[in-house]
């Protein structure tokens, strides 16, 4: 992982998290507004189209890595997706998540966990399916040591996959070969780019949000 590091940003501090997702609880409970939808709902959709296209049995097990509110595991479970883990830092952010669910009336399993703080809290090789929709960007935002933070991310997704497991990640701060840099050379192959909307700026046309698909290659054993 050679590339530069991104400046720190209170995006990438808990508090920053608890303080947003706080506001939207009282929302949620005054108005039944869901909050934001991190890359809209339609990054949702292609994430669940790649799967289904591509034939992932909907019994696998899902991990959610940095839920937020939940919404694209609610989209899952609308889908019939049966194995569903949504996993947060933010207490604040696993009761709005575990409420809303409650609301659209589907099964989720929400826990708040920690990914960078050494506890182990499910068992090793234990998902399928890892879903990351802006927290590895999040945490690359972090004031301290965004580097070190990216290494332990990058280990504990590799620890909780089983064997061929898939990584689907989405950001909008890391480009598709800085992506390939830092996760092939940890464990991980390329399987699929899933296409997003092109924009374009100044005469130029460019994605602003990259969705890739990985596989766990190898782990700590091996």
């Amino acid at each position: 992982m050679s590339h530069n590091e991104l400046q720190p940003s209170e995006l990438g501090t808990k508090e920053y998290w608890d303080n947003t997702y706080s506001a939207e609880i009282e929302n949620f409970k005054e108005f039944g507004d869901f909050g934001e939808i991190w890359f809209g709902d339609g990054c949702s959709s292609r994430i669940t189209r790649w799967l289904e296209k591509n034939n992932i049995d909907k019994n696998q097990s899902v991990i959610d890595l940095g839920c937020g509110n939940g919404m694209l595991l609610v989209k899952l479970a609308e889908n019939e997706w049966k194995d569903l883990t949504g996993v947060d830092y933010s207490q604040n952010a696993i009761e709005l998540a575990t409420s809303i669910a409650k609301s659209q009336g589907v099964s989720i399993n929400y826990q708040v966990w920690d990914l960078l703080s050494g506890e182990e809290v499910f068992e090793k090789e234990k998902f399928m399916i890892a879903l990351d929709k802006g927290t590895y960007d999040a945490i690359s935002l972090s004031p301290d040591d965004s580097a070190q933070c990216r290494r332990k991310y990058i280990e504990k997704v590799k620890d909780i996959l089983k064997p061929n497991g898939l990584l689907l990640i989405t950001s909008c701060n890391w480009t598709e070969e800085e992506l390939r840099t830092s996760f092939c050379s940890s464990g991980f192959e390329v399987v699929s780019l899933i296409p997003a909307p092109q924009f374009q700026f100044g005469g130029s046309s460019g994605n602003k949000v990259t969705s890739l698909v990985f596989k766990k290659t190898r782990s700590d054993k091996e």
